[in-house]
């Protein structure tokens, strides 16, 4: 299937409150570049054309006009099921990642049996100077390598992270949240000594007393690691 062909099929699925209503929650991608397909359709789709032999096509066509084809294409890059072939698409496709949203659906499978290799390029995306490129680098440290493969120099190369960007700071909130709630006792360590900025701090602290998995007491003990300032 072609991607003309593909993009017919996206505004066949097209659902227009739903697009109204998405557009409103990715400010950085443009209203009319939203197709408005729901994603367990997008899902679908995305499993269907894993199958078609000529979806690198569409794959190689970047960078892709509406949020719609970048959202099916994050979830058959997730569905790839050899290592090497995923990680080059994922590669090629990050530095035309341009939303939050498609940054945070990318989550390959194939990548929680090869993260020794995974954390080599999450070393080198956590560096660069793309905003959803360090996200993802971040997002995929959370998702790995918080629990059995967990080390506290994960939460040192996040902490490290400075960064103008909200979509950048917002995750890296996230992360500590995470944090908190799966290896509290080095994580905590983070928020007591202020290795954060103070923005990331307090949202991280928030995130974390909003969780079910950080008990009460603790919930107490970080709202009182609050930092105090005009602008928080």
């Amino acid at each position: 299937m072609n991607t003309q062909e593909i993009n017919e099929r996206l505004f066949s699925l097209q659902d227009t409150k739903y697009r109204d209503f998405q557009a409103k929650l990715i400010p950085t991608v443009k209203p009319e570049n939203v197709i408005g397909v729901r994603t367990p359709a997008l899902r679908s789709l995305a499993k269907e054309l894993l199958k078609d032999p000529d979806i690198g096509g569409f794959l190689d066509e970047l960078p892709h006009k509406y949020f719609d084809e970048n959202q099916l294409h994050a979830f058959i890059i997730s569905g790839i099921k050899k290592y090497d072939d995923c990680m080059e698409r994922v590669e090629s496709f990050l530095p035309y990642v341009d939303n939050w949203a498609t940054c945070d659906q990318m989550s390959p499978k194939v990548f929680k049996k090869n993260r020794e290799d995974l954390l080599s390029h999450i070393d080198v995306w956590i560096k660069v100077k793309e905003t959803y490129t360090i996200r993802f680098a971040i997002g995929m440290l959370m998702e790995h390598f918080l629990d059995e493969d967990y080390d506290i120099k994960y939460l040192e190369r996040v902490a490290a992270v400075r960064s103008d960007e909200y979509y950048v700071n917002m995750m890296v909130a996230w992360f500590f949240a995470t944090a908190l709630a799966k290896q509290y006792d080095d994580a905590v360590t983070f928020i007591q000594d202020k290795k954060l900025d103070p923005w990331t701090h307090n949202k991280a602290i928030q995130k974390a007393v909003e969780s079910y998995r950080i008990t009460p007491e603790q919930k107490d003990y970080l709202k009182s690691l609050k930092i105090c300032s005009k602008n928080n």
